[in-house]
């Protein structure tokens, strides 16, 4: 009888700790839902612990859950975030510090982890990322990116004319282009130790102005890319087999895999005179936790499930996202878009997660396109004029 007693009250007790996750996801593709369930099933076949996950749109997630979060009505968990609405929920006091929760991050790429770091703490576990690369056609190319400015320059323009395009960017776009920005030694916001500080902004210094003279140089020096070339232009020419290296990201393998071309990924040559390599935005997702949650320790161990080697492969396989797990990189190795892409978001910057991005957007995507509209215009006016407006927004 006292057996029994026993044997019933462990399992009440069992009962009683075994905690209900649930977990807010944007995911629509079915094959990353269909991994996430399983990923939930394996969870809670391991450690008892139920989750329930709830479809809700990426861009309703962040005002969600500060309207939900203080009144115990938000998820446990959010999987995943990107790394630019970060600052305004870490700010809001709504996501948790993940730092105790993490004993080794050796495994997670550290471009990654600094986009998931707000004012020197973790924020949130990297899952999968996206930069930009050189995509390049093997049979236009099959000696692949030449490594020196010079020797690259020259092979594009000899792929040039009648047609054909040797290298092809949207010079206009800020954001495609930034890898150029940071390599003069431009920035954004002024990083210390972590920490970003909004009111040190890069984007008008000597750097920047190299940055965007070497842009207008592509189109009116080297005569590489014709106005009107936009990322779609460009990704066309090169699917049709018109154009040898196209910078771009993961979001266009599908249709140059669909395209039959063969292809091969690389990091920018350093451009001429900069002081640093190449170093592209890097934009980063990753697995938050809400601050107001009852059962965080629970979620935190399901959350290093999702990030875990194991994981990222199989969610890798699932939708053609990018790993962060570094071992995950290596048992991908066969695939051309993980170690091409890889590559890059681990020489890259994290685009900033603080909110006074969102004051910068505007004035220095303007600047970018006026930089490039007629030769050497002047571009200490016009970046100078983007400053003012920049500093002003953010005041």
């Amino acid at each position: 009888m006292k057996k029994a007693l026993l044997f019933v009250s462990v399992a009440l007790l069992g009962q009683a700790s075994a905690a209900s996750l649930t977990v807010w996801s944007h995911f629509t593709d079915a094959a990353e839902v269909n991994w996430l369930k399983a990923q939930a099933a394996a969870y809670t076949k391991t450690s008892g612990n139920g989750v329930t996950i709830v479809s809700v749109p990426l861009d309703q997630i962040p005002d969600k859950l500060i309207q939900a979060a203080p009144k115990g009505q938000g998820p446990d968990m959010i999987v995943t975030l990107p790394q630019d609405r970060l600052g305004q929920l870490a700010a809001s006091g709504v996501i948790e510090p993940m730092d105790k929760y993490v004993t080794s991050k050796t495994d997670l790429d550290r471009t990654a982890l600094s986009a998931m770091t707000y004012n020197g703490k973790l924020f949130g576990l990297p899952m999968f990322a996206e930069a930009v690369a050189v995509i390049y056609n093997k049979k236009l190319l099959p000696g692949g990116v030449p490594t020196t400015w010079d020797a690259f320059v020259k092979a594009a323009q000899a792929q040039t004319g009648n047609g054909k395009f040797g290298f092809l960017i949207d010079v206009s776009n800020a954001y495609a282009n930034y890898g150029i920005f940071s390599a003069y030694g431009s920035y954004v916001f002024r990083n210390n130790g972590g920490t970003l500080n909004p009111k040190d902004v890069g984007l008008g210094n000597a750097g920047a102005i190299k940055a965007v003279s070497l842009l207008n140089d592509l189109r009116y020096k080297y005569n590489l890319v014709p106005e009107g070339v936009t990322a779609d232009v460009a990704k066309s020419a090169f699917t049709d087999g018109r154009l040898a290296m196209l910078v771009t990201g993961p979001w266009d393998m599908g249709d140059i895999k669909k395209g039959g071309i063969d292809y091969g990924i690389a990091n920018l040559p350093t451009p001429p005179g900069a002081t640093s390599k190449w170093s592209p935005f890097v934009g980063v997702h990753g697995v938050i936790l809400n601050a107001y949650g009852k059962n965080k320790v629970a979620a935190a161990q399901f959350a290093k499930a999702l990030v875990s080697s194991p994981a990222q492969v199989s969610f890798n396989k699932a939708g053609g996202r990018i790993p962060v797990s570094l071992s995950a990189r290596v048992q991908l190795k066969a695939d051309p878009v993980v170690v091409g892409f890889g590559r890059a978001i681990s020489a890259g910057t994290p685009m900033p997660n603080v909110p006074a991005m969102g004051a910068v957007w505007g004035p220095w995507s303007n600047a970018v396109a006026q930089s490039v509209q007629k030769p050497s215009p002047d571009y200490s006016s016009i970046l100078n004029s983007a400053m003012k407006e920049i500093n002003s927004n953010i005041k």
